[in-house]
């Protein structure tokens, strides 16, 4: 197996045990651990143990992020919910909302929790999944750290804000769409970086309306203000970003107006003096049980018929294959399952810092033999 190569086990083990050594209870960590690399399993860098230490660990030992996650339901009908994650583990508050959603739905067709008071969650296609597990078409969203410009605006406003859909098909793979409503994400960027590789233009916009394409330059103008994310689409109506501004703002309503919650600006993570803040999040999770239609076995076959055609129809010149969302990501877990998940000589650097300030001893890594 290569150096750069970390079986599940032990990648899933070692992560977990991190997560505890920083005070995440047992159960919490083993959830965390799941979300982190669940991202890794679908070839989703961007969102795995490229973001374990930065993200996580970082924030938890910089007192903005608790590891003990107090979640307190403070309103509740049969169908929904309102959820205040006190700060805590966003990926503890995703899985426990996402879990109540469908239990709701399991009773009553549909169900829906919004949350605030949150931390960054993950993939938002893991909770989506989860719907899908369980015979339902499940939705999610959150907002994020200002980074997106309004169409015709240079300013960094909205999040990444990704709006997530999962949906049970009759193949191995579920129907999962989970993308920015951004042409890229800052998670991208941070991977960018640390592979030094430069941004392709068009993907940021700076303070003068001009594309920006050092990554570096990006990632600390992006907290300055004088670089901002363009919306899907891309800049100005021409290409039609406008539309990608307004789902970055449906995602931004929804993860912040029904629940109350902190949005835009008010996400920046920075305080009145420079400080480091909590993020306060909000994000929504929806779960519609298929079986309250027309069943979930009529659902996954007119689902699976539908994404057959589209994988069948006519290629353009060149091309071999027509995907649909999910399948590049199943096909990266078939290539991945048996060996485990690559990591890049920076995150080496960060896991083997990781372990040796929690004295995990009992961990050497593939590089370090």
């Amino acid at each position: 197996m290569a150096k750069n190569i970390v079986d599940w086990k032990t990648i899933t083990d070692f992560v977990t045990d991190a997560f505890v050594g920083v005070g995440v209870p047992r159960p919490d960590a083993e959830i965390c651990a799941d979300v982190l690399l669940e991202s890794d399993k679908r070839g989703i860098e961007s969102h795995g143990v490229n973001r374990f230490k930065p993200i996580y660990i970082d924030r938890i030992n910089a007192g903005i992020q608790n590891p003990v996650t107090n979640f307190e339901i403070v309103r509740e009908t049969p169908t929904t919910a309102v959820v205040d994650g006190h700060d805590g583990m966003g990926q503890v508050i995703g899985y426990k909302s996402m879990n109540m959603a469908i239990e709701k739905a399991k009773k009553y067709g549909m169900g829906m929790v919004a949350v605030r008071n949150s931390c960054h969650y993950g993939i938002a296609g893991y909770y989506a999944t989860m719907a899908t597990k369980a015979g339902m078409i499940g939705i999610t969203g959150t907002n994020a750290r200002p980074s997106i410009a309004p169409t015709f605006g240079v300013e960094n406003m909205l999040g990444t804000n990704p709006l997530t859909f999962g949906m049970p098909t009759d193949e191995d793979f579920p129907f999962v769409l989970d993308c920015a409503t951004s042409i890229t994400q800052r998670g991208k960027l941070e991977y960018y970086s640390r592979i030094g590789k430069s941004t392709p233009a068009g993907m940021v916009i700076g303070r003068d309306g001009s594309a920006m394409t050092d990554t570096d330059d990006i990632l600390v103008k992006l907290n300055t203000k004088e670089a901002a994310l363009a919306p899907l689409g891309g800049i100005g109506e021409e290409l039609a970003g406008y539309k990608g501004y307004g789902y970055a703002t449906v995602v931004e309503l929804l993860s912040a107006a029904l629940q109350q919650g902190n949005y835009l600006t008010m996400l920046t993570g920075i305080g009145a003096n420079g400080e480091k803040v909590p993020y306060h999040l909000g994000h929504f999770f929806i779960a519609i049980d298929t079986e309250a239609f027309m069943g979930l076995e009529a659902f996954k076959k007119t689902a699976g018929d539908i994404l057959r055609a589209l994988r069948a129809s006519q290629k353009a010149p060149g091309e071999d294959h027509i995907y649909t969302a999910g399948e590049k990501e199943w096909n990266v877990w078939l290539e991945r399952k048996d060996s485990g998940v690559p990591i890049n000589d920076a995150v080496q650097k960060e896991l083997c810092a990781v372990r040796d300030s929690l004295n995990l001893t009992q961990y050497k890594f593939p590089w370090e033999e």
